[in-house]
């Protein structure tokens, strides 16, 4: 390879369009704009590329079969373009729940936190080995999953529901299985987001955040699922761009940092495969150093992927001039390119016998993706994770035949693959499937006074009220069994006059107008499990950890007692007026 072509398979990079060389105009123009070029055919010949990631907001990910076409025409641009003829890491960011860029008609699975709450490993390696043989047929070689990080902080604004619970040892557990799994499906997977990213109030897309624990701490709640994932044989482990001043005190976020990713992952962990960054166009790797700089100090510290830099002309310029004046030598350049051509062997990009890749086929896409035994399963281990945390009096499982008029109420945020949804709807049809009379309002996921008017009116004659939550606000302190808010959204008065929380939390308002009716009120977590710690309380309250269908499904299947409830809490729940307190453990979780 020439210089610049072992320089470009360094980079992985996004380019907008659902073809490799017909997008769109508006995606020509953006691709013009952002990256230089038309095109993925000509932003591979430009940058002699080693890697494309996938995203839904580039428009790559529109259904099935457009993007095995995708896949297939990267592939033959990179076969004209590149003189050494190695294909591209084609990669995405699939980890399921709540993020998924490929949606249905493709198989969608539960997430990190539910699947932690299945307590099974066996679900976490087949959820994982299903998930590997779509995106298998689709052309995609790499998974940016799973999830390495302990979520410790609920209030975590970019992990949450992503990690599988708050137990390190127990998260550890479900990364080993979920890199089996992928791997049994010829997938390479990426453990992120090293050191760990779980215990932070800021998020790395927008600030620089620091963890600020000991050394100790840092050994005892993040390293072991990262360890876990080297002992498991991790193709990539993805670095996070936080400061932790116990493992490098420079004020460097470990992205950049050499005590940590070559200090701590390859010479304590004895980590040899491929580091990648997290991208490079997030804010919190850019605080400190331009993007001339952030590319080439990565390479420094040992990384060996630069994803998705912000100016790929600037960084790949600077890569080039770092190594022509002796700032980094083209030894260590070569270190990293043998470590992504092995990682591209492993995964049947570079067969042994000097074949050519297996192709990517309409009729595998229509054999593999979406097939009804992935589907069932889905749907099977989905009932394994929905968590019951409160069940007053026994309401639960609900009967058609003593409240079959049911109001499904609450937050309908969008789809994580856009494919999906909205909650309320999905939840409404599936009780009604199920015998029940059921009707959807969505209000939204900061209701105001209307909305909840709007709400308490439609609940009028119904027999049941079921209310998706969504992430209910870490501030609202004083919101368990608070009826004066209750009194002030029934008879309109502004609840400020009474509870300032109330006022600030519109979901808390409508949880407790609809339960001052006297109605029968269920609440379903649909996000983050945190949220009963924050509502009024009501007659009784499960998780289910994600919106996509799949799990909603199965909650409507626990209310209605078609399946029992299983799931288990894997984080801790803690009271939301002294944090100190907990008030469900991790394990919780009821059943019938």
């Amino acid at each position: 390879m020439s210089l610049e072509e072992k320089v470009g398979q360094l980079f992985v990079m996004h380019v907008y369009g659902h073809t490799a060389t017909d997008p769109d105009q508006s995606d020509v123009d953006t691709n013009l704009k952002e990256l230089g070029v038309r095109d993925a055919a000509e932003l591979i010949a430009r940058y002699r590329l080693g890697g494309v990631i996938y995203f839904g907001w580039a428009h790559n990910t529109r259904s099935p079969h457009q993007i095995a076409a995708l896949s297939r025409g990267i592939q033959e641009a990179a076969a004209k373009a590149l003189p050494s003829g190695v294909p591209v890491l084609i990669s995405v960011d699939q980890e399921h729940g709540a993020v998924a860029r490929v949606g249905a008609p493709a198989t969608l699975l539960p997430g990190a936190m539910a699947l932690g709450a299945s307590g099974s490993h066996e679900h976490a390696r087949e959820a994982a080995r299903i998930a590997g043989a779509e995106l298998r047929a689709l052309g995609i070689r790499q998974d940016h999953a799973p999830d390495a990080d302990v979520n410790v902080d609920p209030a975590n604004p970019v992990i949450g529901v992503r990690s599988f619970g708050a137990d390190p040892e127990a998260v550890a557990g479900f990364v080993a299985a979920q890199i089996e799994g992928y791997r049994s499906a010829g997938i390479a997977t990426a453990a992120k987001h090293f050191p760990g990213h779980g215990d932070t109030t800021d998020d790395s897309h927008t600030e620089l955040p620091y963890i600020h624990h000991t050394r100790e701490e840092w050994d005892r709640f993040d390293a072991p699922p990262f360890r876990a994932a080297v002992a498991a044989g991790v193709d990539s482990v993805m670095t996070a761009h936080i400061v932790v001043p116990a493992l490098d005190p420079s004020g460097d976020p470990a992205t950049l940092s050499y005590p940590v990713v070559t200090g701590i992952l390859r010479e304590e962990f004895g980590y040899d495969g491929v580091v990648a960054t997290d991208s490079l166009a997030m804010r919190g790797v850019r605080t400190k150093y331009g993007d001339d700089r952030v590319a080439v100090l990565a390479l420094k510290a040992g990384v060996d992927q630069l994803l998705n830099p912000p100016r790929p002309q600037v960084a790949w310029d600077a890569v080039l001039q770092a190594v022509r004046d002796g700032e980094l030598t083209e030894e260590r350049v070569e270190e990293s390119v043998l470590r992504v051509l092995r990682m591209k062997a492993r995964v049947g990009l570079l067969p042994e016998d000097g074949t050519a890749p297996e192709e990517i086929t309409a009729a595998a896409v229509d054999a593999v993706v979406g097939a009804p035994a992935h589907l069932a399963a889905a749907d099977r281990i989905a009932e394994a994770t929905t968590t019951l945390l409160e069940n007053d009096g026994g309401l639960l499982p609900l009967s058609p035949r003593t409240h079959r008029d049911v109001l499904v109420v609450g937050a309908d945020p969008r789809s994580p693959s856009g494919t999906t949804g909205p909650p309320t709807t999905v939840l409404a049809d599936a009780l009604t499937g199920l015998g029940f009379r059921a009707t959807a309002l969505s209000t939204g996921t900061a209701p105001d006074a209307t909305a909840v008017e709007k709400a308490v009116t439609a609940a009028r004659g119904k027999h049941a009220v079921l209310v998706a939550t969504y992430n209910v606000a870490t501030h609202a302190t004083t919101a368990r069994d608070n009826t004066q808010a209750a009194n002030a959204a029934l008879d309109g008065s502004p609840a400020t006059a009474q509870d300032p929380a109330a006022a600030e939390d519109g979901q808390i308002a409508l949880v407790a107008a609809l339960k001052a009716t006297g109605l029968p009120v269920i609440t379903l977590a649909v996000r983050n499990p945190y949220d009963v710690a924050r509502l009024p309380t009501v007659d009784a309250a499960l998780a289910a950890y994600c919106w996509t269908d799949v799990e909603l499904r199965a909650a409507a299947r626990v209310i209605a007692g078609r399946a029992a409830p299983r799931g288990r809490l894997p984080v801790p729940v803690r009271r939301a007026d002294d944090p100190a307190q907990v008030l469900y453990p991790i394990g919780h979780g009821l059943t019938y």
